[in-house]
């Protein structure tokens, strides 16, 4: 038996260094089934906190389950901060969003946050859609990334086709591209990464993130993998935010988390699974 407490002692509560806002599955490798894996092997403490509860990604015959409801969603996160588990809170990670109005109750959320813990790392990826399916969210989802949640971020992580409808602007080419992430880098935004960037520009085998701050583009190139399981997008975004966190520089923490995308396609592709596979977890110094 557990001995009881001294009185007026007092239990610690469960220190969390990032809390992950996305969608949840009961079959699959998206959007918290795969950050959370990909943040723990990284040594970070996460609460997952769902928007959306799915049986399966929407590309199966059959689905079941839906947005959360925003009473419920809005509890999530205040019981976090009511429970005194965010005293060492060091990132917000945001994937897929049921609606506008979790973007809103997310945002305000992330805003008294942000004045207890100023120095609070904001890192949000933009779903919206890609290139192959169009867009796959809810109607009014650009709009309300922009009011909400975008001045909030310090970094974001797109795809092309969500820069493209986050800028209204073109962006086939690098240049394009750096120019449209330029146009989203105001106020907290530091740096974008984006994905499948500029693909009519790639050589045959590969693929290309743009990385963009304020001053600076670089390209970073990696092998293109002949698997498309979905999660892709869920993985680099939390895996490059976990390097971020525990010390490595921007591009280092970019080209690890395209890496760690790389070794989960080839792995992915080798087993002939129908959903993402993650790698064995990697300490980052070992990249």
């Amino acid at each position: 038996m557990t001995a009881p407490t001294a009185a007026g002692s007092a239990l610690r509560p469960l220190a969390i260094d990032v809390v992950s806002v996305q969608s949840q599955v009961v079959y699959g490798r998206v959007g918290n089934n795969v950050a959370v894996p990909a943040l723990q092997a990284q040594g970070l403490a996460v609460a997952a906190v769902p928007t959306v509860i799915l049986s399966n990604t929407p590309h199966y015959p059959s689905i079941h389950g839906g947005a959360v409801p925003t009473e419920w969603f809005e509890g999530y996160l205040a019981d976090l901060s009511a429970r005194g588990a965010l005293q060492q809170l060091r990132a917000v990670v945001t994937g897929y969003l049921g609606g506008p109005e979790q973007a809103q109750a997310l945002g305000r959320w992330i805003d008294q946050t942000l004045a207890l813990r100023p120095a609070l790392r904001v890192v949000v990826d933009p779903v919206l859609g890609d290139h192959d399916h169009g867009e796959y969210v809810s109607p009014g989802m650009a709009d309300a990334y922009r009011r909400h949640l975008l001045p909030l971020a310090d970094g974001l992580t797109p795809n092309g086709f969500e820069l493209a409808r986050l800028s209204g602007m073109p962006v086939d080419t690098f240049d394009q591209v750096a120019a449209a992430a330029r146009t989203l880098l105001t106020g907290r935004t530091q740096w974008i990464a984006v994905t499948s960037a500029a693909p009519a520009t790639w050589a045959p085998g590969e693929m290309l993130v743009a990385l963009v701050t304020r001053t600076h583009a670089e390209p970073i190139r990696h092998p293109r993998i002949d698997a498309t399981p979905k999660g892709t997008g869920d993985l680099f975004c939390a895996g490059l935010t976990a390097r971020w966190l525990n010390g490595a520089s921007l591009p280092q923490a970019t080209q690890a988390a395209c890496q760690e995308v790389v070794r989960a396609l080839r792995l992915t592709k080798r087993e002939r699974c129908a959903e993402l596979l993650l790698p064995p977890a990697v300490n980052s110094g070992d990249e």
